[in-house]
């Protein structure tokens, strides 16, 4: 049986991105190279509601790569996978490529 996760509320689950240990053309990286932690968004929950009752959407959606704090989140294990559960406010950004 396969699980899915749905977040709730202003919730985001991200699978965060490994970053290769070595260039395109064979040069290895030092571990202490500088890393972004970036992460593919995986699904959002609905939003979260304002004093009024109205539904303040998400600002991600599924698919987009975004930055993460450094420290944060709760961690996930779905089967062999692991993500973490982000709130909308705790996302730094959207990564996209030029």
């Amino acid at each position: 049986m396969m699980k899915r996760l749905i977040p709730t509320f202003n919730r985001i689950l991200v699978q965060r991105v490994i970053q290769p240990a070595k260039t395109e053309s064979g040069i290895l990286l030092p571990e202490k190279a500088s890393k972004l932690n970036s992460g593919k968004v995986i699904a959002v929950g609905p939003g979260s509601r304002d004093k009024d009752g109205k539904l303040i959407p998400v600002s991600v959606k599924e698919g987009d790569t975004v930055l993460l704090p450094e420290y944060g989140g709760t961690q996930v294990k779905l089967g062999e996978k692991e993500y973490h559960l982000f709130r909308d406010e705790d996302v730094l950004g959207t990564l996209h490529e030029d």
